[in-house]
């Protein structure tokens, strides 16, 4: 049986981040019946989308899919300790054998999916508590989320993309993803910047990240990935947003204030 829910000093907040449209649609609904006090302000079906929401709207929870294309849940997590150090993270995961042990060493919640109602009542009363008392240990959520990184299983690795076919008017070109500087979104396609200019790739961005090799290309705000071997420097400024100078290009980018946390943790 559900525990009926503590009193809250201010309505509560969360933002939902879960890729499968079904799966998120589904915990939206069973938040929406367990949880009427619950307010959802962003749901986001990648990890870039999830950390700019939750650096933008603080919330109180953030429920993360561990596994989601671009950043995953653990590195949201990461990044949003800092960005947004109110919000309780609940991790969503499936791999219940991996993760179990962490979690319960740990001072964070998370579900299993399929979410049984029953496990989700937990949840909540937990959150409630945890909210009402203002704890949040900061120590914990950093450990749980180094023991997961080990412990949760890779997924066969793809073999990253090394070349892109693109358009520059009538003229296609064939290029080496080595030698791209950086790609920007542009509506449902991509810009493909190098040193000698730029092209469209029919592919959304977000499609094109888990093919990219993940160690040398990194998202740097919503609508920008880098090549790590085209950035001449970093500089911060006052406000947490980075500029990043190119090796062969005269433009700058900008790397939005959530996304610093994670060039600091390279």
């Amino acid at each position: 049986m559900a525990k009926p829910a503590l009193p809250t000093a201010a309505p509560v907040t969360a933002v939902i981040a879960e890729d499968e449209a079904l799966l998120r649609q589904a915990l939206v609904d069973q938040l929406g019946q367990s949880w009427p006090q619950l307010t959802l302000l962003a749901q986001c079906e990648d990890g870039a989308s999830a950390l700019e929401a939750i650096a933008e709207h603080q919330p109180d929870v953030a429920f993360l899919d561990i596994r989601m294309p671009g950043l995953s849940g653990l590195e949201v997590a990461a990044a949003a300790a800092e960005a947004s150090p109110r919000t309780h993270i609940v991790f969503v995961t499936a791999f219940d054998q991996y993760a179990i042990d962490a979690f319960d060493r740990g001072a964070i919640d998370y579900l299993l999916k399929p979410i049984v109602p029953e496990r989700l009542a937990e949840t909540i009363h937990r959150l409630e508590s945890r909210i009402v008392s203002g704890a949040r240990d900061a120590d914990a959520l950093s450990a749980l989320v180094e023991r997961l990184g080990v412990a949760l299983p890779r997924t066969p690795e793809q073999t990253p993309l090394t070349w892109i076919t693109a358009s520059a008017g009538r003229e296609t070109r064939l290029i080496l993803v080595d030698d791209v500087a950086y790609f920007r979104a542009d509506n449902k396609y991509t810009t493909v910047v190098t040193a000698e200019g730029e092209s469209l790739l029919r592919t959304p961005i977000k499609e094109l990240l888990p093919v990219l090799d993940a160690a040398h290309f990194k998202q740097i705000h919503r609508s920008t990935i880098v090549n790590l071997k085209a950035i001449a420097s970093i500089v911060r400024d006052d406000a947490g947003r980075g500029t990043v100078r190119l090796k062969h290009r005269p433009e700058t980018l900008t790397v939005s204030a959530p996304f610093m946390t994670l060039f600091r943790h390279m």
